[in-house]
């Protein structure tokens, strides 16, 4: 191969601190983002409701969640086939936390690492220096798990309740118990458990390898230009340059094994442990890049490195299918989501079918219900409702308009009544369809729902007995 002018740097170490910067932001920040007092995604367990987009749904709409559980896995599943564990290397918290507190904390802010390159040698804890500053970013590092903590309840108690429960911690002690749990756990997993989370934990790992296929993009060493360097048992037989022939480029200097994070050796070939984060494309681009030559280590696919078989097909059927069923779940998720009641209305009916009793020489039948009204808005409302229904049956109670505060429920005896003779048979009791229209008093051309009830009515044999 020709050694020609220095081949551009890609440096995807760096692109990933700014996607990871971007990431941090996003995820701190959109908490504290409300339109209309909604989140953009907020699954409360205090107020019973979801928040999502920026809509407010009650816990009786959570018929949406299935759909963002099959997009959460479609994309996941669609990403791997796409572009291998590169959610791992990219966007994952766990490999986010891992490079803060290792490249920024340890190496960056305190020297406790030498160089951000080599990620196997492990700090001299002999050292009384290395022992302060290991102290040092464990506090560090325990400030941030303690935010990260919280973050992560935010997406559960809205941000604004959570700094008003620190004023009173001893009345919500299960929230942050909770907390206090996930903030260990973040420190024995960054500190303690580090990269074996990846290898042994993550279950992501070990159901990657049925998805990818040829054209999966992933961290490919070139073989045919490097150099065998494994057998086929995965035993190293080569340890140095001088056991390589001529015409192979590995220089045997082992910075794509030294950059790795979860320990491997991308000579290796394909291996769980990839998290695609492309260290080793970076340290053998710039290895290579001083012999005028482009790295051994590229992101490409099996087919376009390996078996030399043609460009790697980006936009092939299997993709394209994901992206289908991606675009129909969010087509549906729409459809489904603008739906979505301003106001919610539960009707019971009590076991009793209907009551008759005699009024100033007025027969009168009455059915009882039992309406729970949810006030689905950001703002208090009155509301009220009105019968749609055969001539004669009126709302005996209540008979003034119920003020709901934002989000919050009312439950209300309704008794439906009629002084007319509706039916007229021997038989049995006969069942009529009754329409509601609930309204907010205030705003009944936007909130307004529709439901439908049973009014129960004796035969005529019954009816008649009553004097």
């Amino acid at each position: 191969m020709a050694k020609n002018a220095l081949p551009e740097k890609t440096e995807y170490r760096i692109k990933r601190y700014w996607f990871y910067a971007f990431v941090t932001l996003f995820a701190v920040g959109i908490p504290f983002v409300t339109i209309d007092g909604a989140h953009f995604f907020l699954f409360s367990f205090e107020s019973k409701s979801l928040h999502l987009f920026f809509n407010t749904f009650s816990m009786q709409e959570l018929y949406l969640m299935p759909f963002l559980l099959i997009m959460l896995f479609v994309g996941i599943f669609g990403i791997t086939v796409f572009g291998g564990r590169i959610f791992c290397g990219w966007a994952c918290p766990q490999t986010i936390f891992r490079v803060i507190y290792r490249d920024l904390i340890e190496t960056k802010l305190l020297g406790l690492r030498k160089r951000i390159k080599n990620k196997q040698q492990e700090p001299d804890m002999s050292k009384m220096g290395n022992k302060i500053k290991k102290v040092v970013a464990i506090l560090l590092w325990a400030v941030l798990a303690y935010i990260a903590s919280a973050d992560f309840l935010w997406f559960f108690v809205a941000p604004e309740n959570y700094f008003a429960y620190l004023s009173n911690i001893s009345e919500h002690t299960v929230l942050f118990g909770f907390q206090a749990s996930i903030m260990l756990f973040l420190m024995y997993d960054v500190i303690k458990l580090k990269e074996d989370f990846c290898v042994y934990v993550c279950p992501y790992s070990r159901i990657q390898s049925v998805l990818y296929d040829d054209d999966t993009i992933m961290a490919i060493y070139d073989e045919t230009r490097g150099g065998k360097i494994y057998n086929e048992h995965k035993e190293q037989i080569v340890f140095k340059q001088k056991d390589l022939s001529e015409q192979n480029e590995c220089t045997a200097c082992n910075a794509c094994v030294t950059v790795c994070p979860t320990h491997i050796d991308i000579r290796k070939g394909l291996q769980l442990e990839c998290i695609n984060c492309l260290e080793c494309v970076d340290a053998c681009t710039d290895v290579q890049g001083k012999l005028g030559a482009p790295s051994l280590v590229e992101w490409s696919s099996i087919k376009e490195t390996e078996k030399k078989a043609g460009k790697t097909h980006y936009l092939r059927p299997k993709i394209i299918g994901y992206m289908v069923i991606l675009v129909g779940l969010m087509v549906a998720l729409v459809i489904v989501g603008s739906k979505k009641e301003f106001m919610l209305l539960n009707i019971t009916k009590e076991s009793r079918p209907y009551k008759i009793e005699m009024r100033d020489s007025t027969k009168i039948v009455s059915n009882t219900y039992e309406f729970l009204f949810e006030n689905t808005q950001g703002d208090a409302h009155e509301f009220y409702f009105e019968i749609i229904a055969p001539e004669g049956i009126t709302i005996a109670r209540p008979t003034t308009p119920l003020k709901i505060a934002a989000g919050e429920k009312e439950k209300v005896a309704v008794i439906l009544q009629t002084d007319k003779m509706l039916v007229d048979t021997e038989e049995k009791t006969t069942s009529i369809e009754v329409t509601l229209h609930a309204f907010a008093v205030d705003a009944k051309e936007t909130i307004l729902i529709e439901r439908k009830a049973i009014f129960f009515f004796p035969d005529s044999v019954t009816y008649n007995s009553v004097k």
